[in-house]
């Protein structure tokens, strides 16, 4: 039997992930994008680096502490990083990681096409929740 090196079997692994399986690590991370918040901030990041505050200023009804755990969770998940500056006060900006940016495509088609087909999605949903004649 043929000795396989670290590139064939992360190519292997990378080949078994099935995100329609429960326990793949897919279908976490699938989940974790695919939330409004991470959409929104990753959509509101891709205009360049921001302090914690502009980010809350700029996502309407985001709350403090959903506002801090989805940038913790965006930061374990090597979408965004944290740089702390010191000065009087403290200065924290959020960026995009590499890796966040080659999502922001995505996120952003994500986020056109709603703002683009809202009216048909509310026509829609009116005509569904009319009783039938």
């Amino acid at each position: 039997m043929a000795t396989k090196t670290a590139a064939q079997r992360q190519a292997e692994a990378r080949a078994a992930y099935d995100a329609y399986l429960a326990e793949c690590p897919a279908r976490a991370l699938l989940d974790r994008i695919s939330d409004k918040w991470v959409s929104l901030l990753l959509n509101a990041l891709a205009d360049g680096p921001q302090r914690y505050r502009e980010l809350e200023r700029r996502v309407a009804s985001i709350s403090q502490k959903m506002l801090t755990q989805t940038l913790r969770n965006l930061e374990r998940d090597g979408l965004v990083t944290r740089t702390v500056t010191p000065s009087v006060p403290v200065r924290v900006d959020y960026a995009l990681t590499p890796l966040g940016h080659s999502l922001v495509p995505v996120m952003q088609a994500i986020k056109t096409w709603a703002e683009h087909h809202m009216d048909e999605v509310l026509a829609a949903r009116t005509a569904y929740d009319s009783p039938e004649p």
